[in-house]
């Protein structure tokens, strides 16, 4: 065991930077840590919009948050390999190229906005109607409800929601490798797969259970660090 072991760490194909897996796990990073951040700019106000406008008294408001949820329960539903597949036009257009971990993050964060502004949306039902009533009551505007009440309720189910979305988009980053996008994914499959590298897939395999595990370590940590309900438990 100790033989293969040496035998693996020794091999010029694992421990090489350029085109190694290495260099696809910072590429990899790179992707999920961008598209994360265009995800919770975009998806968290999406989500206190779904939540907000939902049963308002104004028609145009009930059908705008219908039209609006009913894009967002599509795109969710949208296979990911054809979504990246379908806005390869889009991205060449956009980024000037089809292939490449900036094209692959326009198809990575149209498909994670909807599925983390859903979540968020949960997250924002779960906080006691009596609490928003009672913020209202005193006069305080919608902005302020949103600032000092929905926000600060729902920030562990949000960063609980933040955790599961970056998971879920770290799948999505392996899926994008077969279509070139970079990172673990595309090493995987081209080298691991096509190239019959067997143990470059399950190099890619390890690094990407590694990221996962941390990321949800990380992620429990932050959502029990601002959770004042364990606080005063």
């Amino acid at each position: 065991m100790i033989e293969i072991l040496q035998e693996w760490l020794s091999n010029p194909l694992l421990t090489r930077w350029d085109g190694g897996p290495w260099e696809a796990t910072l590429v990899t990073l790179y992707m999920t840590a961008v598209t994360m951040l265009l995800t919770v700019l975009l998806g968290l106000p999406l989500g206190i919009a779904l939540f907000e406008t939902e049963g308002s008294a104004s028609p145009l408001v009930r059908t705008i948050n219908q039209v609006v949820g009913f894009v967002v329960n599509v795109l969710r539903s949208f296979p990911f390999f054809i979504l990246i597949i379908a806005l390869i036009p889009v991205t060449s257009a956009i980024t000037g190229r089809s292939t490449g971990p900036n094209a692959a993050m326009i198809a990575l964060t149209i498909a994670a906005v909807p599925f983390a502004a859903r979540l968020f949306e949960l997250n924002l039902r779960e906080i006691p109607a009596g609490k928003i009533e009672a913020v209202r009551m005193m006069g305080a505007s919608r902005w302020q409800v949103i600032r000092q009440v929905l926000i600060p309720e729902a920030l562990p189910g949000i960063i609980g929601s933040i955790t599961t979305t970056t998971i879920a988009v770290i799948g999505y980053t392996a899926m994008a490798g077969s279509v070139n996008s970079g990172g673990l994914g595309q090493l995987a499959y081209n080298r691991g797969y096509t190239g019959y590298q067997t143990e470059m897939i399950i190099v890619t395999v390890i690094l990407l259970i590694a990221i996962v595990i941390l990321v949800q370590m990380l992620g429990s940590r932050l959502a029990r660090a601002v959770d004042h309900r364990a606080r005063t438990a």
